[in-house]
């Protein structure tokens, strides 16, 4: 009976679908746990370092410069084969980053400079951008496949997307719930050991598993670096693409990033304890595993365009009421100060990124078959440029606004950075607005 079944190949084939979301589903989980070590940088670089607000921002937003290179790295890996392999060998290389938290955790404190902390950072973020590329890459190209061996797209639509987006988030939860405990009970490089630990792990586990047996999509191999990014810029070329892209880089650009203004003004002006700051963030992550939840069981079917608005004006309500917090006008109402953040703080976190999902399921629906892998590195390489951006904007606005300890101006800055997000509702309509019209007459 188990070779009939074999013969008809359903048992085979499910079994390889499972290896396939087992292999993302731990590549994701770890992409998530990374803001464990990242709770102990922040607090190494203001406590140890002595880093001020702005310092921290810009080496926060700097280290994420290599996620800027994507799009080579995910034409790369769409045109060259490693060893008769198309995606795990790249999802391998993701041990640059086991090597970059156990070198900063051997070091002795007193050899760590900025500028040894931020190679080091850089180091990391290109081995893990590198994974990022093959995993997406897999995600597009599975998850058309089961597409398009369904009768209904809206029901399969998205559903490989929630489910690496609930395993991130499950890893978000965790990374941070441990970083809010050993935060203040062991050093952060005893918590960059145990990542890169962690790390070093997970190559292991990803290099037992031979890509033939999780029965990827078959293209060409080592079809040529030129032919991939001539697909690459055909891909871009189509308006529908290309104006979704601009639209939602713009989105993030134009935004000041506050970040290492609020991360001082909560730690060292409100002192707030280490561990509220780390349920925040447990919050904000149990949301993101939420939101995924809730997006694969009922908003599939919403209009992209419908639900980037709708995220967009939620994360400016969450903006306006965070000039409210720093007026103190919540803790007159009795609300104290740490169940702000754990809360409001938390949520506003992770609505930066809530757009991410509807919108990545929407390049799939968009995406020409050849470049699954190139076209979401450009996209992700655009969402990482624009954060970048928006650091440096959040750096220029911190420093008119707040100087030293004095956050007087900190509630101005704040009410700046909700007009900017309200202003690309007024182009939002460079989303298409009905993809599976549009796919379907196509």
């Amino acid at each position: 009976m188990v070779s009939a079944k074999d013969g008809n190949g359903r048992r085979p084939a499910k079994g390889k679908a499972n290896r396939v979301r087992s292999l993302l589903g731990v590549g994701y989980w770890v992409q998530g746990f990374r803001c464990f070590p990242w709770m102990a940088v922040n607090f190494f670089l203001k406590d140890s370092i002595k880093v001020d607000p702005s310092t921290l921002q810009i080496l926060q937003n700097s280290a994420n410069l290599p996620m800027v290179a994507k799009p080579l790295y995910g034409v790369v890996s769409d045109a060259v084969y490693i060893s008769g392999q198309h995606r795990v060998p790249y999802i391998a290389i993701a041990f640059l980053q086991a090597v970059s938290w156990l070198a900063i955790a051997i070091l002795s404190q007193s050899n760590i400079s900025i500028l040894t902390m931020s190679l080091y950072l850089l180091l990391g973020n290109l081995g893990a951008s590198i994974a990022e590329v093959a995993n997406d890459a897999i995600v597009v190209e599975t998850g058309k496949t089961q597409t398009s061996s369904k009768k209904s797209q809206s029901a399969s639509s998205g559903e490989l997307q929630s489910f690496v987006w609930m395993a991130s988030s499950v890893g978000g939860v965790l990374g941070n719930l441990l970083g809010g405990i050993a935060i203040d009970r062991f050093s952060p490089q005893s918590m960059f050991l145990f990542c890169g630990s962690l790390l070093a792990l997970q190559f292991v586990i990803t290099v037992s598993v031979p890509e033939r047996s999780l029965n990827l999509p078959k293209s060409p191999s080592n079809v040529g670096i030129k032919k991939q990014l001539s697909e690459l810029l055909a891909a871009l070329q189509k308006p529908e693409i290309a104006y979704s892209i601009t639209w939602f880089a713009a989105s993030y650009a134009i935004i000041p990033a506050l970040t290492g203004a609020m991360f001082f003004y909560q730690t060292q002006y409100l002192k707030i304890d280490a561990s509220a700051l780390g349920i925040s963030k447990v919050f904000g992550q149990a949301v993101m595993l939420l939101w995924g939840v809730i997006y694969n069981r009922h908003l599939k079917a919403v209009r992209p365009r419908k639900l980037i608005e709708a995220i967009q004006v939620t994360m400016a309500v969450f903006m306006i009421s965070d000039v409210l917090f720093v007026k103190g006008i919540y803790q007159q109402m009795g609300v104290p100060d740490s169940v702000y953040v754990v809360v409001f703080s938390g949520v506003l976190e992770v609505l930066f990124f809530f757009k991410i999902l509807p919108f990545s399921v929407l390049i799939a629906q968009l995406c020409p078959p050849g470049c699954e892998g190139s076209l979401m590195a450009f996209v992700m390489s655009a969402v990482a440029l624009a954060f970048i951006v928006s650091g440096y904007l959040g750096v220029a606005l911190a420093s008119y606004m707040v100087t030293g300890n004095d956050f007087s101006g900190f509630p101005l800055g704040l009410l700046i950075q909700a007009v900017c997000t309200l202003l690309p509702l007024f182009w939002s309509s460079w989303i298409p607005d009905d993809v599976k019209s549009k796919t379907r007459t196509e």
